[in-house]
């Protein structure tokens, strides 16, 4: 069994003892933990929080003991149900809310579960933040409300008001998208994304949706991250040529993954490369993304006369050095698409919409959108971790071998290289090290991966 306590949030697996796991105990502490720094720190005068859930089987627990504790500590809530996590981060500012929990685990299998933590903008927690939330857990800091001060329950449901959200974007071209009459195919691994994409594309005037995996039962029929490994079946669907293109999400539907009209993969690295050329093509200006992400960010940034910025992993990270750039579109290199036109927070509807804008003005195949960008090669490999290891030991040595290159240690250690880059970090949601590549082709960036993984070892 595992918990994770990070600034990211209260991740574990479900079942064990307390501690050990995601234990009701774990969800009742850390809930009445948050609740006692947004009281601190929220400014808008509102007592409400947002619940909202992907389709986890243990969602409906997790939401129960969430929801009675925010009340048992005097707020109300407005749970939006079954809900993306950009949905829930969407409701926060339309409710006016202090703050927002999202309960899903994002892209880790069905046995895990999570507490993602919102402030009154519907942007997660910053570190300092989230690590007051762990001291305030951990010393039990926390005092319960009096019976006459328990907070309400409302039920609503947000998903309309999300689609309305991205409709109304002035870069998504509703009228393009209908006339270029687009077939596409879906895999939303059994969670929320079974529910709001269909909407959203019969919605934009896409008459032809073949959807796998819709029913929002929890019980993931592969594993939920959108990696070609997994991905399987939807690209044996679309192979056939009888779609356009195909969307996968992850369960909470804040990544976005692509195949294109052939079964093959698009690459989850490009689907923020495409959405950010559309956007600098029509509003010139900066872009950011994560240390561990693409360089075509930067090069198609550059041919567009923008400034491209590089901030450590983690959503809120690149947000707030989006803030800093006026970064006019940002996000992750694992499909994760933020455009602050919408909000501040990566969002897989937003991504699908500027997407088939894009491929309706160009009027091309999805095979030729992506042949028309730099290509580069990621390799994505892993160090599972011992609680023995010490990582910052690891990461010294490779600062050490590496001292002659271009170092940037902000968040674990990237090197730089003149046509290539590695770059190693501790996860924040799994025990592991992470180690990505990249270079002109798959077979130097994996070399690149081995030579690291040989220094370690």
């Amino acid at each position: 069994m595992s918990l994770i306590k990070s600034i990211s949030g209260i991740r574990g697996t479900i079942g064990g003892s307390v501690g050990e796991g995601l234990s009701p105990v774990d969800v009742v502490k850390f809930t009445a933990a948050y609740s006692t720094l947004i009281r601190k720190i929220s400014t808008n005068g509102s007592n409400t929080i947002v619940v909202g859930r992907d389709a986890r089987m243990s969602g409906d627990m997790v939401d129960k003991l969430v929801t009675g504790t925010l009340q048992s500590m005097g707020f109300d809530v407005t749970n939006i149900g079954l809900a993306s996590t950009p949905t829930t981060e969407l409701a926060v500012t339309m409710e006016n809310a202090a703050g927002g929990i999202i309960l899903t685990a994002s892209h880790n299998p069905k046995q895990w579960n999570a507490l993602k933590l919102l402030n009154q903008n519907g942007e997660f927690l910053n570190k300092e933040e989230g690590e007051e939330v762990l001291r305030i857990a951990e010393k039990e800091e926390f005092t319960f409300a009096e019976v006459t001060e328990l907070g309400k329950v409302t039920h609503k449901d947000y998903t309309d008001k999300h689609i309305d959200a991205v409709l109304g974007l002035k870069l998504v071209d509703v009228e393009a998208i209908k006339k270029a009459n687009f077939k596409v195919a879906l895999d939303t691994v059994n969670s929320v994304g079974g529910i709001i994409l269909p909407k959203l594309l019969e919605r934009l005037g896409v008459k032809s949706v073949k959807t796998l995996y819709g029913e929002p039962t929890g019980d993931f029929q592969h594993n939920p991250e959108p990696l070609e490994k997994n991905l399987g079946d939807i690209m044996t669907l679309v192979k056939n040529g009888e779609y356009d293109i195909a969307f996968v999400v992850d369960p909470d539907v804040d990544r976005l993954a692509l195949i294109c009209e052939d079964g093959t993969m698009y690459g989850e690295e490009y689907t923020l490369v495409t959405a950010a050329d559309y956007v600098l093509s029509h509003t010139p200006g900066n872009t950011v993304s994560n240390l561990s992400s693409t360089r075509a960010l930067r090069d198609v940034t550059q041919s567009h006369g923008g400034q491209y910025n590089a901030a450590a992993v983690g959503e809120v990270n690149v947000v707030t050095k989006m803030k800093e750039t006026n970064a006019v579109i940002g996000g992750e290199g694992n499909g994760g698409v933020i455009y602050p036109e919408s909000h501040y927070g990566r969002d897989a509807l937003v991504g699908i919409a500027l997407i088939l804008s894009h491929l309706a003005h160009k009027g091309c195949k999805t095979s030729e959108l992506r042949a028309s960008y730099p290509s580069y090669f990621i390799a994505k490999n892993r160090i599972d971790l011992e609680p023995s290891t010490d990582v910052d030991a690891i990461l010294a040595k490779i600062k050490e071998v590496y001292k002659n290159e271009k170092i940037n240690d902000i968040d674990g250690v990237k090197i730089d290289f003149a046509d290539s880059w590695v770059h190693l970090r501790k996860s924040n949601t799994e025990p592991i090290i992470r180690i990505y590549s990249e270079a002109s082709t798959m077979e130097k960036a994996n070399q690149i991966a081995e030579e690291i993984q040989n220094i370690i070892d």
